[in-house]
């Protein structure tokens, strides 16, 4: 794994360390519908709050609050490239919402695309990256759908045979905000580019449980959602630059073709929002220093994520266990947590029960999850769950405690029973 440091990190993380950061926590509500949003971090708040209360003018004048102001947002811009670890700050483009930045994107290649173009979809996206390439049919293009397998995961032989010499993107979720599954998107990128076609990936249930390597993914298109990150209700989506300066401006006219990234984003960026962005890079790497991380900031974020996913997988366990042993219970993913081959995202329905009773019942003990479709709507129709009105989800992040997964389980006993 790039930037990782290769070990098998076994100290335990210091909660109350942890949760300090997030001053919403050990209040009203026991938080596990992270993957719907996370809470958000205080230093990201405060540097909102800092931005607003300070520079808070438009970008790109010659006097001193504006020329602070555009250094902010510019720094933000940094910072969040190297969160992805992308090569070029120009890469980022910065927006509303990933399925905002997503319709930009396809807005963009609208252009380029031509009758008898194919593009290849999942059935297990977030609607974000199906929708997005649905409306390029107009253009002519051909949409073919690469299919969920029994296990849950996404074969490479089916990618095989729809990939075809007309094939021009393949788009993919990095993990299922459903299944949990993580997918294995630089095989597919490999595989892709030899097709000669691109890889657009979405990262959105991937983000706050792994640190993203965009040059490590193979992929040409990468997006994710701030608010599933620890901050706030903001998005990026990252590209390779040689591609983004073939496309065509979608802002105003007299703006540069090589004017990246602004060219693709109609209006500018939230300039409190992206200043706020910083907080979470912060936290990342503070929480790696105080770990014992050598090294740049992407090996210190590292090690704060593998301490992460050792938490996350060990609360995963606890739960998924507690399930397998339901008969009445089907488990909609992976039952075990084995080499790091899901999220901390476990959807789950019972026989003879809508998902929706379980989640209510739940609400009456101040526990947070949530039932539906997650707008992965063909995923939930492929695999027959809409009768149960959809799954119940419970998603996981790294500052949710054993004690509280006891709690859920606790509650889960008597919703099952009820």
């Amino acid at each position: 794994m790039p930037d990782s440091l290769q070990t098998q990190t076994q100290t335990v993380l210091d909660l109350a360390r942890i949760r300090s950061e997030f001053p919403s926590l050990g209040k009203d509500c026991v938080f596990f519908d992270n993957a719907g949003g996370s809470q958000v971090l205080k230093r990201v708040a405060d540097r909102i709050h800092a931005y607003l209360l300070s520079t808070s003018v438009q970008i790109g004048a010659s006097y001193q609050a504006s020329q602070q102001a555009s250094e902010k947002v510019l720094a933000a811009r940094r910072s969040v490239a190297e969160l992805m670890n992308a090569a070029h700050d120009e890469e980022i483009v910065m927006g509303g919402s990933s399925t905002g930045l997503m319709f930009l994107l396809t807005q963009a290649i609208l252009p380029g695309i031509f009758p008898g173009d194919e593009i290849i979809i999942t059935n297990s996206d977030h609607e974000s990256n199906i929708g997005a390439w649905m409306r390029l049919q107009k253009a002519g293009a051909i949409i073919k759908i690469w299919e969920v397998n029994d296990d849950f995961t996404l074969p490479l032989d089916q990618l095989d045979r729809l990939l075809s010499p007309r094939t021009k993107w393949v788009a993919m979720t990095h993990a299922s905000n459903v299944l949990g599954t993580v997918n294995p998107v630089a095989e597919v990128a490999a595989r892709a580019h030899a097709a000669g076609a691109r890889l657009c990936v979405d990262g959105v249930a991937y983000a706050a449980h792994r640190l993203v390597d965009v040059q490590a993914s193979g992929a040409d298109m990468y997006v994710f959602s701030f608010y599933k990150v620890y901050g706030p209700h903001y998005a990026v989506l990252w590209g390779k630059r040689e591609f983004l300066l073939s496309l065509p401006t979608l802002n105003h006219d007299f703006i540069g073709a090589d004017d990246l990234p602004y060219k693709l984003q109609p209006g500018n960026v939230n300039f409190e929002l992206s200043y706020g962005c910083i907080g979470i890079s912060d936290y990342f790497i503070q929480i790696g220093t105080e770990l014992g991380a050598q090294g740049g900031n992407r090996q210190r974020m590292q090690l704060a994520f593998e301490h992460f996913a050792q938490h996350e997988d060990k609360l995963s366990s606890k739960l998924l266990a507690f399930l397998r042993d339901k008969s009445s219970v089907r488990i909609i993913g992976f039952d075990h947590v084995k080499n790091s081959n899901r999220m901390p995202t476990i959807s789950f329905v019972v026989e003879g029960k809508q998902s929706e009773e379980i989640v209510r019942f739940l609400d009456k003990h101040n526990i947070g999850i949530r039932f539906g479709d997650f707008y992965a709507r063909r995923l939930i129709e492929t695999l027959n769950l809409l009768p149960h009105g959809g799954v119940v989800r419970v998603s996981l992040a790294h500052y949710n405690t054993e004690q509280e997964v006891d709690l859920l389980i606790e509650k889960l006993e008597l919703a099952l029973l009820a």
